[in-house]
């Protein structure tokens, strides 16, 4: 039922350009936003294997645009399961800081901090959390730039600094993804 509940937002959050999708391009099959291509991989994904993979993300969205770090995080989820990965068997967090901050932040205090912009944020980040994504807020960049832990998105994690989150998820067998 919240998925069905989600669906008018994530609709929002999706770029216009989604309806005119590279050849090959297409949405989910978990999330309406990151799509994927179907490939005939050289490197087929054995049978058991497990992702838990770290991505770190600094750099904002354009005002009022989805950032492309947050729409990774579902494009890997999605070709992922797409490729035959049962979803039990992702699991990936996103540690976010510097100017990014902004972008994990309530619709309201997006606003704010945006001159009234909405933020096509919001309905991805809840997505994601629904699905087990951890997103971690770096609390030395939520220091600097004044953000105070209520005006987080719900499900939002704050940790000590990025450094720490990082070094906490490689401890609990993350990998970070280089990109």
């Amino acid at each position: 039922m919240r998925n069905l509940l989600l669906l008018p937002l994530l609709a929002i959050a999706m770029p216009a350009a989604a309806q005119d999708l590279p050849a090959g391009m297409t949405p989910g099959p978990v999330f309406p936003f990151g799509p994927v291509a179907e490939v005939e991989s050289d490197m087929p994904i054995p049978d058991g294997t497990e992702f838990n993979v770290a991505f770190d993300l600094t750099e904002a969205a354009p005002d009022g645009q989805a950032n492309r770090g947050l729409v990774s995080l579902a494009r890997f989820y999605n070709m992922h399961v797409r490729s035959g990965v049962p979803e039990g068997s992702i699991r990936l967090a996103v540690v976010v800081h510097g100017g990014a901050g902004v972008d994990v932040l309530t619709s309201d205090a997006y606003a704010k901090r945006k001159n009234g912009t909405e933020s096509a944020n919001a309905a991805i980040v809840s997505a994601l959390v629904e699905k087990g994504v951890r997103v971690i807020l770096c609390g030395q960049s939520a220091a600097a730039m004044n953000i105070a832990r209520e005006e987080l998105l719900p499900g939002v994690e704050m940790a000590l600094s990025a450094m720490t989150a990082h070094a906490l998820l490689q401890q609990q067998g993350y990998t970070l993804n280089p990109f």
